[in-house]
């Protein structure tokens, strides 16, 4: 495995059962890297996530492959050991606390184990995003779907990453809203933040990252730069539904 990778993902094949999901996917994202996973519904992208978290399937689902974060091999860590070294998941579907106030989803993981020179902090988060600010007292589900967005971001940049996977973020949310996550990944990007992004905005994520892998039927089927991928839209329409 190469030293200078923060996440490697090499000939990863997962299965729930006697369903196989992945066959023999690769991925890597170095330090500071903006990368992203994509492909239409159903094709993996979820379980490729989750195995990287530890949270699915079972450690006798992953048939083959190995998962480095790093420098560290991931195979049989627990969820909250992965989260302790340094990825935090902002799931799909936000999964925001709905009975805590924002203040109290914000701090309740809020860590800075790297001791990182600039940590992320609840001042720092409410700077990113000024509507929590106006809503730090409400409950979670006092919010809208576009203010839980920026709760569930800013919950994870909270416990300070070295890697943020954000799941689908800017799904189901108006077109202002969500390009205020636009912007907000933007400055995370020039921050450099290592971040790697599901999401089906071809034209917005070209734009912020820097590699991209597409994946169907569980297999990679082209990986590239966004400069590649920008100058074949026949990748788009043959992979992605576009």
């Amino acid at each position: 495995m190469s030293t200078q990778n923060l996440l490697e993902i090499r000939n990863l094949e997962v299965a729930y059962g006697q369903s196989q999901v992945l066959f023999g996917l690769d991925l890597s994202l170095a330090e500071g890297e903006v990368a992203t996973l994509l492909g239409r519904n159903g094709m993996g992208k979820s379980t490729t996530l989750r195995s990287l978290c530890g949270l699915s399937p079972a450690p006798s689902g992953i048939l083959n492959g190995r998962i480095e974060f790093a420098g560290n091999a991931l195979a049989g860590w627990t969820p909250d050991r992965i989260a302790r070294a340094g990825i935090a998941l902002v799931p799909e579907g936000r999964q925001i606390f709905p009975n805590l106030s924002v203040r109290e989803n914000l701090v309740a993981f809020a860590a800075n184990r790297r001791d990182a020179a600039a940590p992320w902090t609840l001042a720092r988060v409410l700077e990113l995003f000024p509507r929590l600010g106006e809503r730090l007292e409400n409950m979670g589900n006092q919010l809208s779907g576009g203010e839980q967005q920026m709760l569930a971001i800013g919950r994870a940049l909270m416990t300070n990453p070295r890697l943020l996977i954000l799941d689908e973020a800017t799904e189901g949310l108006a077109p202002l809203i969500r390009e205020e996550i636009w912007q907000c990944l933007s400055r995370l990007r020039a921050a450099g933040q290592t971040t790697l992004v599901v999401d089906k905005y071809v034209e917005r994520l070209i734009q912020l990252a820097d590699h991209h892998t597409i994946i169907e039927r569980g297999q990679v089927v082209w990986a590239g730069s966004s400069a590649a991928l920008d100058a074949d839209h026949g990748i788009w329409h043959r992979y992605l539904g576009v």
